[in-house]
């Protein structure tokens, strides 16, 4: 690939980088906080359903709607042409996600009755969580907004992606994770429910998020007054596919969605360790995989106009061998080094070393699916770009029913952890049904060298996970360690484990240079 491309990730994973360290951060002020009990599960509750339908709204169909429109519209009528577009789709949307947040304001009851049935049912029988129902409709009034803020930065960013100014829209989430925080410090001993600070925090950072980039928009000549637009060529191109993609692009979150459903019927905790361990997933996650997707998805739908089919598909093989060169390595090292790394984040205030043994069950069967969930965010495109959004919904479709499913055989036995490991397979399965797609389409196919690169990738990784299995202590071991001693071993494991990785890579016959002579330069 092109300098430029490569560049490009880079700086979005940079960015992204950043934001997860303070996610990280804002997590473990939250841990301190509210730890792992009631009042945090229904926190998590609260953030995770405008989370959702932000990514309904926002990053997911719409993203994946709007950017191969507007990177079209560009190519073929120029600047004007989109700031016209650009108009009538945030006038569109505006409206839209108005009438959704006010009703999600104005019936959050229904709502958490809805998503929290578990409590609902407490409530109605008067039972111990009763409160929980409560504090759980207070707070969506206070989180909700969020969606409304949150969906404009989406419309600001793909168009600011699509300009390739990637930092931009990649930073943006520090100010979520300021917010929090701040708020967290600052309001959550004044108030008798510390828990509504964080809600708070979430509003206000929405609010942040949407500042923050209007200056660069005007900068680049596209901020636009919002005008009505519904029935405009393009507008209708985009819900049209927009429409499908609601829930092609958002299965993994349906899928999570379902799992807070059910976590809702068990112990109190299993919302709050499910969060915790989904929150390390989406380190990795973010760093490389939505990273890579953000990237390539702009060059993707651009190829697809210009017509050049042999980039397209070097693009996809360059972007699939990247996230696999990270997250195969990441998972092993989240599943060997998963008590660790939870017990120096968290294990303090009210998270306690239960609590770090509950997450640690979770994240390993959440790391388990890791590389699906990477695969998943750069083989989508692949479809999106192409403006291909039927395959991947009725793979979409397969891939949430499997996930029933196997919520269904698993936790009866593991309980949340049944419900972590079915997501991971239901990704494995998503993964697989979007690579097979778009082989029998003949858009892409692994190739030979690709084959033999993957199965470098493997063997290294486990050869380190070894590694690090033989050096790591038991968690008994472990939380006797002053914190300074538990940040020096957890660092050294770390460097252990990527001098380890690379080296037998080497060994192996994987190079730098070799990686990059098979990927793919943008075109010009």
């Amino acid at each position: 690939m092109s300098a430029k491309l490569l560049k490009s990730g880079l700086i979005v994973s940079f960015m992204t980088l950043i934001s997860r360290v303070l996610g990280l951060v804002r997590d473990v002020v939250v841990a301190n906080f509210v730890g792992a009990g009631a009042a945090a599960d229904v926190f998590f509750f609260a953030n995770r359903i405008p989370n959702f339908l932000r990514r309904l709204f926002a990053e997911g169909a719409f993203s994946q709607a709007f950017v191969p429109v507007l990177a079209e519209v560009k190519a073929k009528h120029g600047d004007d042409a989109v700031r016209e577009l650009l108009a009538k789709v945030t006038g569109s949307l505006g409206v839209v996600v108005t009438l959704v947040t006010l009703f999600g304001v104005i019936a959050s009851p229904l709502v958490a009755m809805l998503f929290g049935m578990g409590w609902f049912v407490e409530w109605l029988n008067d039972g111990p969580e009763a409160q929980k129902f409560e504090l759980a409709s207070l707070m969506l009034k206070i989180t909700f907004p969020y969606l409304w803020f949150i969906s404009l930065v989406a419309l600001s960013g793909a168009v600011l992606n699509t300009y390739n100014r990637f930092a931009v829209a990649a930073f943006t989430p520090v100010f979520l994770n300021i917010a929090i925080i701040a708020c967290a410090v600052w309001m959550a001993p004044t108030l008798q429910e510390p828990a509504l600070a964080l809600a708070w925090g979430v509003f206000i950072g929405g609010a942040v998020q949407l500042l923050f980039q209007l200056p660069f928009l005007a900068k680049a000549g596209l901020l636009v007054w919002p005008k009505w637009g519904w029935r405009d060529e393009n507008v209708t191109k985009i819900r049209k596919l927009m429409l499908p993609a609601l829930f092609g692009v958002s299965v993994s979150q349906i899928n999570l969605l379902l799992d807070t459903v059910i976590a809702s019927f068990l112990m109190t905790g299993a919302v709050s360790w499910l969060y915790y361990s989904d929150r390390l997933i989406e380190f990795p996650l973010g760093l490389f995989g939505i990273a890579i997707a953000t990237v390539i998805l702009p060059n993707l739908s651009r190829h697809h106009a210009n017509e050049n089919s042999l980039r397209f598909s070097q693009t996809l093989d360059w972007s699939l061998r990247f996230v696999a060169l990270f997250g195969i390595p990441a998972m092993a090292g989240l599943i060997v080094l998963a008590k660790p790394i939870i017990a120096l984040l968290f294990m303090r205030g009210e998270f306690t070393q239960q609590d770090v043994l509950m997450v640690s069950y979770s994240l390993v069967a959440y790391s388990t699916g890791l590389l699906s969930y990477m695969l998943i965010k750069v083989l989508a495109p692949g479809f999106y770009a192409r403006q291909d959004i039927r395959t991947p919904v009725r793979i979409g479709i397969i891939a949430m029913v499997a996930n029933m499913v196997f919520n269904l055989m698993l936790a009866p036995f593991l309980s949340y952890v049944g419900l972590a490991l079915a997501t991971a397979l239901s990704a494995g399965l998503n993964a697989y049904l979007l690579y097979r797609g778009l082989k029998l389409a003949g858009v892409y196919q692994l190739s030979k060298s690709s084959l033999v690169f993957l199965a470098k990738l493997l063997l290294a990784s486990l050869l380190m996970a070894a590694l690090l299995y033989w050096q790591t202590p038991g968690l008994e071991v472990w939380v006797q360690l002053p914190f300074s001693q538990q940040v020096w071993r957890l660092s050294l494991l770390c460097l252990l484990a990527v001098l380890g990785y690379f080296v037998l890579l080497y060994l192996f016959g994987v190079r730098l240079a070799h990686f990059k002579a098979n990927s793919v330069a943008e075109s010009k």
